[in-house]
């Protein structure tokens, strides 16, 4: 079965600095999947080139097999600050490179209310909370009808009670929009809430050194017992990869 999207790193460089060796990622139609690892061990360098935004390294991104030279519109991003312009209003912002005709079909106006921000179209980002402005990346993410997003660290800005009513949102449009979700987080919890699968990076350079899978339907309870064995074999296999 082709994947949606495969990421082959023979070797990334920061200068001198061996930042992935022989990195290999895969994603299926339908998956969320969560990068974790140390700080420095590469994981928003690999989303960045699954993005095509860093093209300077050995190695190879297939789109639907098919290699990916650069930005695909199949793909979008979210980084962990909501990055909005602000002299533009938050549907400028959503809109933003998708040519005027876009911005004048509904899509954004349906995307507001989808993120809960219905009405604030003519809104500028100095009026939003930080939770609110989140909301708009992720609107911003969706608008030009991604088959894949990419987050990285989406919600480490935002407060505990924000950051879970970000976490349901996030899985209720991945499943409306059928996305692929691609998640860098260092939270364990939220890997184990959102994900179908969870990618350990090793600390040195960044091979994917455990891959453990969370057989748990949706919707999820947060004290599901269930999770407990799973969150004590990743805290043991980041010990072993000294990421803690």
């Amino acid at each position: 079965m082709t994947a949606l999207l495969e990421v082959h790193i023979a070797d990334k460089r920061h200068g001198a600095r061996q930042v992935l060796r022989d990195t290999h990622l895969r994603l299926h139609a339908g998956e969320i999947v969560s990068l974790i690892g140390a700080s420095g061990c590469g994981k928003s360098t690999l989303l960045s080139i699954a993005a095509g935004l860093d093209r300077a390294y050995q190695g190879q991104v297939l789109h639907d097999g098919v290699a990916q030279t650069g930005v695909h519109r199949d793909i979008g991003v979210i980084f962990q600050e909501p990055r909005l312009f602000p002299w533009l209003t938050v549907g400028q912002n959503i809109a933003f490179g998708q040519g005027a005709a876009a911005s004048n079909d509904g899509a954004m106006e349906r995307l507001l209310e989808e993120v809960g921000l219905e009405g604030y179209a003519g809104a500028l980002p100095k009026q939003l909370s930080g939770g609110q402005a989140q909301r708009v990346a992720i609107a911003r993410g969706l608008f030009g009808r991604p088959r894949v997003l990419l987050l990285d660290e989406p919600f480490s800005a935002v407060d505990a009670f924000t950051r879970m009513k970000l976490q349901h949102l996030l899985t209720r449009v991945a499943r409306e929009h059928a996305l692929t979700l691609l998640l860098v987080t260092h939270d364990i919890d939220e890997a184990l809430h959102l994900s179908d699968r969870v990618l350990l990076l090793d600390s040195a350079a960044g091979p994917v050194a455990a891959e453990f899978a969370v057989p748990l339907a949706r919707p999820r309870l947060r004290n599901d017992s269930a999770q407990t064995p799973l969150k004590v074999a990743i805290l043991h296999r980041l010990e072993v990869a000294h990421a803690i």
